[in-house]
């Protein structure tokens, strides 16, 4: 199959070709292996607080532990060829490997609405009926939900390969920073057009139905909340929402400019597109350790802890 006078190869490896503009590749590498360097580490301590900690095995934790899990997936199934292309040059990718990372990363992507979504159901819980919360919510019960989302994002993503790995490709090198979706088709012979639309009509359905969901259960929160007489009690639940308001905001802003503004006609330049992808990876994944650290009397106590064991006596 071809279009025009391009005709399909056989190709083995691709070409990282988002990053030829860049001004600094170096300097930007190694900013970018910083945040991806604290990123892991501070998930990654994340996950260790709660699992070594008996008394935070419970519902909103394994939530919390679900999310550094999705963040560091997220994350990693770019940030190493990244920063590879612009600290070290190595701009190729053999062809597993990019079918590989595409899954991954796309993967990370709908885990993550996923999982704020089911932080958002949890506070639900929490705050509409206290009372029973544990009853509705247990370990089990959560681990069996994020098990189920997991397979669910899976069957979702698997469309992606499943399209992209039987059509020919002319083109071996990638106009993009990383192979996802978008890279890919863009490197085969067939028009791209109907391809992006059945990525985009998967994304706009994941996007839109886990954000009205939780839009809707922060209303029902909000009804709640003003029913409550206590001040004390006001000031508790909306401390508890906002460190997943936070985490909410970090990470659909940046979606709702980068997928629906440009699909309105807004111009965004190669340069600003790469930008407000990396972005879009790194600082929700980031952002949502840090919140939680600080934001979580229970972890933020725990941190505490470690700080004053390790310091120097007078």
């Amino acid at each position: 199959m071809s279009t025009g006078n391009v005709t399909a190869k056989i190709i083995t490896e691709f070409v990282i070709g988002g990053f030829d503009t860049v001004q600094n590749p170096v300097g930007a590498g190694i900013a970018m292996l910083v945040i991806y360097a604290l990123v892991m580490l501070v998930n990654a301590a994340n996950i260790c607080f709660i699992v070594l900690d008996k008394r935070l095995h419970q519902p909103m934790y394994i939530l919390i532990c679900n999310l550094a899990l999705v963040d560091m997936l997220y994350s990693s199934s770019c940030s190493p060829t990244m920063i590879g292309a612009l600290i070290a040059g190595a701009k190729t990718i053999s062809y597993v490997p990019c079918f590989i990372q595409m899954f991954a990363f796309h993967l990370g992507g709908v885990m993550e609405m996923f999982a704020i979504a089911m932080m958002a159901f949890d506070r639900l819980i929490a705050i509409s009926v206290p009372l029973r919360y544990h009853s509705i919510l247990t370990n089990v019960r959560t681990l069996i939900l994020a098990f189920a989302l997991w397979i669910v994002a899976c069957a979702f993503v698997a469309v992606l390969p499943g399209y992209a790995i039987p059509l020919p490709l002319c083109y071996s090198t990638l106009p993009y920073t990383f192979c996802d979706f978008a890279a890919v088709i863009r490197a085969t012979c067939v028009n791209p057009n109907f391809y992006f639309n059945i990525v985009t009509i998967i994304t706009f359905f994941l996007l839109f139905s886990t954000f009205s969901f939780i839009f809707l259960s922060y209303l029902r929160i909000m009804f709640a909340v003003l029913k409550m007489s206590s001040k004390t009690d006001k000031k508790k639940m909306y401390s508890t929402c906002l460190s997943h308001l936070i985490v909410v905001v970090c990470y659909y802003c940046p979606m709702f400019i980068r997928i629906v503004l440009t699909r309105l006609g807004v111009e965004l330049t190669k340069d600003e597109r790469h930008g407000l992808l990396i972005g879009a990876v790194l600082g929700p994944s980031l952002v949502n350790p840090f919140v939680y650290c600080f934001r979580t009397k229970e972890i933020r106590n725990k941190i505490s802890k470690i700080f004053k064991r390790v310091e120097p006596s007078e």
